[in-house]
């Protein structure tokens, strides 16, 4: 029996990953590129994102209406979305569409032609994307957060760019980087479903084996957080706060411990933030835990909303709940209801075509193989009440936590004095 998972290298460089699913009839395919935010100069802020919405605006054979009609008429669907270090365009179809999918996906990704008048419509539907973002706070609570941390580094830039920049950029320079950062090196095409791996390499390899060296990528700089208060004031109804402090790259060995402490922390309706700040004392409806984790460096914490009157002892309640996964170790109750949270999350997701094409991508970014569910699981298993109290010891340190405020901020001089 044929292997579940399948890879083919073309002779650019260009990576292909496929999983078959044949309980599916359907197959979800993305292709990825190893680009980002982060790769961006600061005069480039926003282009990985502006090219993201100009690829689906006409190619050489098909405008923007035949690329929607086309995929309408299939009854499939396709997005796209920019990272700090990463960009996918993906679609989902019946398994009988296969071919129709990979023709336009393809022909959107390597010919697309950035026209001068469709650039200039879509820098404004770019600035409001920009402009809806800022007036959800609890959206926008996590891009002031990252500024916050990373200060004047890349990851602490906005992926959408500044409108400065968005209309500021011509058609010319959108083709010249694309041109440049999307190399053939940097490349995975990845599909999960109803499929068969030769089949869907012949069908992607002739299209992406064409593509050609860009030229000198630009070497990412590591990154390193900072202690910081940030202040935001605006006339809200609540006070969004994010508490962040370090996390870990996305490949560090205790990546298993990470997870399940921040599950415990304020990831499910059990977890301590959860119980404490909602359920017992009423402050939030919304509170959790995040982890964003990159290839170099993470970002970690917990964000809430609250009554601008209570924003001060919700920030010293998971100031309080940091210290206490340092402390003293987690309960063994409390740490097999995590493992078994977080194993169900991972194999139920597991069951979805999508969810499996981003599987396929991201462990080939960052670890350079497929990571079988079981190791997985049995690297959660592993992990002790010591692992995760030692790496809260390590992650939590004093003086090293940042904390941003958007809204109403009463009593601003207080919280200086809180992280």
């Amino acid at each position: 029996m044929a292997p579940a998972v399948n890879k083919t290298v073309l002779d650019n460089g260009v990576r292909i990953l496929t999983e078959a699913m044949p309980h599916s009839r359907s197959v979800s395919m993305g292709v990825w590129v190893n680009v980002g935010a982060r790769d961006e100069s600061e005069a480039e802020q926003g282009l990985s994102h502006f090219i993201e919405h100009m690829i689906f605006k006409g190619t050489r054979k098909r405008s923007a209406f035949d690329i929607a009609k086309e995929f309408d008429a299939i009854g499939g669907y396709t997005n796209a979305f920019t990272g700090m270090e990463n960009t996918c365009y993906h679609a989902k179809v019946l398994d009988s569409h296969l071919e129709t999918m990979v023709d336009i996906l393809s022909d959107i990704f390597l010919n697309s032609v950035f026209d001068e008048e469709e650039v200039e419509r879509e820098r404004a539907v770019i600035c409001q994307e920009i402009g809806m973002l800022e007036d959800s706070p609890d959206e926008y609570l996590h891009l002031l957060a990252g500024r916050t941390w990373w200060g004047d580094h890349p990851l602490g830039r906005p992926v959408m760019g500044t409108r400065e920049n968005i209309l500021g950029f011509s058609a010319g320079q959108i083709r010249a980087f694309f041109r440049r950062l999307y190399q053939p090196g940097r490349i995975i095409v990845s599909a999960a479903g109803h499929l068969d791996h030769d089949r869907f390499v012949d069908l992607v390899a002739p299209l992406f084996g064409t593509i050609e060296n860009g030229g000198h990528f630009p070497r990412r700089q590591p990154a390193r957080g900072r202690a910081r208060v940030e202040l935001c004031p605006r006339d809200l109804e609540q006070t969004h706060l994010c508490v962040a402090t370090r996390g870990l790259p996305i490949a560090d060995p205790q990546r298993y411990a990470f997870s399940l402490m921040s599950a415990i922390l304020g990831g499910n309706m059990s977890s301590r933030l959860f119980q404490e700040i909602r359920e017992r004392r009423g402050l939030a409806y919304s509170v959790y835990s995040f982890a964003h984790a990159y290839v170099d460096s993470g970002m970690s914490g917990a964000c809430a909303g609250v009554e601008p009157r209570n924003a001060q002892e919700s920030v010293q309640l998971i100031i309080e709940a940091l210290r206490a996964l340092c402390e003293a170790p987690v309960g063994d109750d409390e740490l097999r209801d995590a493992k078994e949270y977080t194993k169900g999350s991972l194999l139920l997701a597991a069951e979805s075509n999508d969810n499996q094409m981003v599987r396929l991508a991201q462990n080939e970014f960052h670890f350079g193989r497929q990571v079988p569910l079981d190791e997985v699981v049995a690297e959660i298993e592993s992990v002790t009440a010591r692992d995760i109290q030692h790496l809260a010891g390590h992650l939590f340190q004093p003086g090293e936590t940042a904390l941003t405020v958007i809204g109403p901020v009463p009593d601003a001089h207080r919280f200086e004095s809180l992280v």
